[in-house]
């Protein structure tokens, strides 16, 4: 008997509008993750909660965006991406710069979910032979 137990699993191809935005995506968290180092190196929740406060909140928004990634074949995990796109602008609120960053990445995720979507459709079409 081999050790290979059966059958391979074939993974399933992903459309070229999940892939870039799950690009934007990680790019994001990566990008709030230096966005909670600042928000806690400058204190700026402070005085309604303590400085550290910043650091799980901005994990949890990271963890938000690392896991929307793997739902973006669903409908809501597109709609959610959407809402963390609105989430990251709002960030401005406590750090002023959060507004020039956050809608540059809305501006990205525009483009990419625009653009992926147009090139998914033209695959669609495209016989599988053709290139």
């Amino acid at each position: 008997m081999s050790g290979s137990g059966g059958a391979k699993r074939v993974s399933r191809q992903r459309s070229v509008t999940e892939s870039l935005l799950s690009i934007v995506l990680g790019i994001e968290a990566f990008v709030l993750f230096f966005a909670g180092l600042v928000a806690f190196g400058l204190k700026v929740l402070e005085p309604a909660f303590p400085a550290w406060v910043a650091l799980p909140a901005a994990g949890v928004l990271i963890l938000l965006l690392v896991a929307t990634t793997a739902v973006l074949r669903f409908a809501w995990g597109r709609a959610l991406g959407w809402v963390l796109q609105a989430v990251l602008i709002a960030l401005g609120i406590l750090l002023p710069m959060m507004y020039v960053v956050g809608g540059g990445f809305a501006l990205l995720w525009i483009f990419c979910f625009t653009r992926g979507r147009r090139i998914d459709a033209s695959r669609a079409t495209t016989p599988q032979g053709e290139n």
